[in-house]
């Protein structure tokens, strides 16, 4: 099933702040290829054009139904569908961006090699990737997926995350650029919504588990992650859920002294 992105932006203002401050944290001067990893539906893709008018912006995602979107904001941005972890840029790259995407990919060793040799000689990696998997709204997903009802379908979709702690990813990325700047925020969502936390999840790390399902069982699986969930984010008295979520940053510089 494609990704949705009506679903996506159910949050997209809680969604988009992360980015806004990993974009925040860094400057570089007139970069000429700007490439953000993992685009999606393309609103932060074209944030990065207007930041670096002159610079050519591609924007790469393996949702043909997030780029159709993308491709309605800006004619002047290139839009690319494909596989970003075989991904390889025709050019060195200025600003490599990538937002709430790396995640889905593993062997992060391998990657951060691979990414930072598509860099220019003055450049920036910059990375979120969202680092909440310890927290009931990943592993209570985790846990009903081994229920006898969904356990055949969804044992091959479970996988371990596979971001690193931060402390991994400093000695992967120091011996090949100049700064390495690293940390987490948890941000605390105010959410609206009957079932805000899993609706949120169900934009995001739940699309695989309900995708392994026909629609039925998906349907079933769903109602009950909405039951257990609300027991450890339940609504306040103003019907508002609060949602903490942990997010891990890295900002990675070359300097072409």
């Amino acid at each position: 099933m494609p990704w949705d992105p009506d679903q996506y932006e159910l949050f997209s203002g809680p969604r988009t702040r992360p980015a806004l401050d990993l974009l925040r944290s860094f400057g570089v001067s007139d970069p000429e290829y700007v490439v953000d990893l993992g685009c999606g539906i393309g609103h932060l893709t074209a944030i990065l054009a207007k930041r670096w008018p002159a610079a050519r912006v591609e924007g790469i995602d393996n949702s043909s139904t997030m780029l159709a979107r993308a491709r309605e904001l800006d004619a002047n941005i290139t839009w690319t569908c494909g596989d970003i972890s075989q991904w390889e840029p025709e050019a060195p790259v200025d600003v490599l961006f990538s937002n709430a995407a790396l995640h889905w990919l593993d062997d992060h060793p391998g990657l951060i090699g691979r990414l930072v040799a598509t860099l220019s000689r003055e450049s920036v990696l910059a990375v979120q990737m969202p680092d909440n998997h310890r927290e009931p709204s990943h592993h209570v997903a985790v846990r009903l997926a081994g229920h006898p009802r969904w356990r055949r379908a969804l044992e091959p979709v479970v996988r371990e995350s596979s971001v690193l702690k931060p402390d991994e990813y400093l000695q992967l990325l120091q011996p090949y650029v100049d700064t390495v700047d690293i940390w987490r925020t948890t941000y605390l969502h105010v959410l609206d919504g009957e079932h805000a936390v899993a609706d949120w999840v169900q934009g995001s790390f739940l699309k695989p588990f309900l995708d392994a399902l026909g629609v039925e069982e998906a349907d079933s699986y769903l109602s009950e992650y909405r039951s257990r969930i609300s027991r450890h984010y339940p609504a306040l008295p103003d019907g508002t859920t609060l949602f903490p979520f942990t997010r891990l940053f890295i900002v990675a510089q070359r300097r072409n002294d």
